[in-house]
């Protein structure tokens, strides 16, 4: 039993040993990292901001014959680019995208009263006068603040409009508002959606813990510079983090990734023209794992960054905590399959992304990438499959010498064990007799015990003369062992004696 349960000790360590050969050699990765520089893991929840003051105005003319002038405007004052960081729609932004800065009553009261009463007031954001006292009069009394005698009454609203990175083109976009905002224009903002998003929600991007330390770091910025839609797709530039800004500064600065002038690089500039073109607050996307580490401020003829830390605090102080969903974890499998070409495997990926999220621009554009090139010669899982396992990057060797080894101990040790187990001697002293009686001669005071290892027919040896106190030889009826006079059990098996 021993023997067989060490060679079958062997045989399952050698299995064992094989298994994990063919498993190492030919089974195709489960899962890679992440390459670097992808954006894809944000573009998907990227967003168009549009917003827009609505005002409603009543001029109350008692000049005349009273009247009640009604008027409403619609005014546009900012639009840019925005991240979803919660599947239900939360956005951030800048404040600039979701607060007025101008005074749109203002504006309001120079329209009604030049709409009305036909004198010549510019469109604009400055208190005016006017040459005649009676109607200059009313005018600076429509202005805000509202008094008791007022000659306007003035209620404005703002209007956010989130639109989606979808196809076919959303039109109407959904409805935010702001919760939470910074004092200065260029402070992160936390916008929250009228109506959360039902069922598994929206993409939504990974935002990093830090801004990287090292000046020259490479970035993208991925943002809109109109509305979504067919002939506007989500634009991706490439940055490069310069020294942090100092003390009272607002923002870390771009770089050039060289200095030599005749390279005629000027990224600031070009980043501050892109942000006045409606990539202001864009996500910037570190390099090295496609996290969002900042966002895009300033304008002009320069670009900035604001610090992920700074969004992260907004964020905590509107008490909303940013949260990766379902649509999230699919694509990002499904691109990890794509980036290392494992095309036939990416591709059931992006088609449950797309039925999680339909009209998903992004997980669209790769899919058809990916149909087109599975099972093509650029396909890696196709070409794991066809390779023979002497193709392998393991060798095989080194584990069936490892198996042969282990072969050779275990039956090693089974011999070893074999014989430990046989015994070179075949008899053994019995302890002395349970009870005393006569006096037996010196043939018949030990009893001697005979191990077999098969049942056998006792052969009758020669008596020995019997004294005349012993009596006729007797024995055992069950294995045959020659009893004592004064036993009463058999020596050996145990068996009584029959008297």
């Amino acid at each position: 039993m021993a023997r067989l349960t060490a060679l079958l000790g062997a045989v399952a360590a050698m299995s064992a040993v094989m298994s994990a050969a063919v498993f190492l050699t030919a089974a195709p990765a489960a899962a890679h990292d992440h390459p670097s520089g992808i954006t894809d893991l944000v573009t998907p929840a990227v967003v168009r901001l549009e917003a827009v003051s609505h005002v409603e105005i009543t001029l109350l003319d008692h000049i005349g014959e009273l009247k009640h002038v009604e008027r409403s405007y619609d005014i546009p004052f900012a639009s840019g680019t925005g991240t979803v960081v919660n599947p239900d729609g939360t956005v951030v932004g800048l404040r600039r995208l979701a607060v007025n800065s101008d005074d749109v009553a203002v504006y309001a009261a120079n329209r009604i009263f030049a709409e009305h009463h036909k004198v010549k007031i510019p469109a604009d954001y400055k208190k005016h006068k006017l040459s005649d006292d009676l109607l200059n009069h009313h005018l600076q009394e429509c202005y805000p603040p509202k008094t008791d005698t007022a000659t306007c009454i003035i209620d404005v609203t703002t209007e956010i409009t989130a639109y989606p990175n979808v196809t076919p083109a959303s039109t109407d976009g959904y409805k935010v508002k702001c919760i939470k905002a910074g004092p200065d224009p260029d402070d992160p903002a936390v916008l929250v959606p009228l109506t959360p998003a039902t069922g598994v929600g929206m993409p939504t991007a990974p935002l990093a813990d830090k801004v990287p330390d090292q000046v020259g770091s490479p970035t993208n910025v991925a943002g809109f510079l109109g509305r979504p839609g067919p002939d506007v797709q989500h634009t991706v530039t490439i940055a490069h983090l310069g020294q942090g800004g100092g003390k009272g500064q607002t923002g870390r600065p771009f770089a050039d990734p060289e200095k030599d002038p005749k390279k005629k690089v000027d990224e600031p500039a070009e980043l501050g023209a892109m942000a006045d073109k409606g990539m202001v607050g864009a996500p910037v996307i570190g390099d090295k794992d496609g996290h969002v580490i900042g966002l895009l401020i300033g304008g002009g003829k320069e670009g900035k960054m604001l610090g992920i830390r700074e969004v992260l605090n907004v964020l905590t102080q509107a008490k909303v905590t940013p949260r990766r969903g379902a649509i999230d974890t699919a694509f990002e499998a499904a691109l990890a399959r794509y980036h290392t070409k494992y095309y036939t495997e990416a591709a059931p990926g992006f088609q449950r992304v797309l039925e999680l999220y339909p009209g998903d621009v992004v997980a669209a554009n790769l899919l058809k990438t990916t149909l087109a090139k599975r099972g093509g010669p650029e396909d890696q899982g196709t070409k794991q499959l066809a390779a023979p396992p002497a193709s392998s990057s393991r060798p095989l060797w080194p584990f069936l010498v490892a198996a042969g080894v282990l072969f050779l101990a275990a039956g090693g040790g089974a011999y070893l064990l074999w014989r430990r187990r046989t015994p070179d001697r075949r008899t053994e002293e019995l302890p002395p007799p349970l009870a005393t009686g006569p006096a037996f001669d010196e043939g018949a005071s030990q009893t001697v015990v005979v191990r077999r290892s098969q049942p056998f027919q006792v052969v009758p040896q020669q008596q020995q003369v019997l004294t005349a106190q012993e009596g006729p030889m007797k024995y055992c009826v069950s294995c045959g062992m020659r009893l004592g006079a004064g036993h009463r059990f058999c020596g050996y098996c145990g068996h009584p004696i029959e008297t």
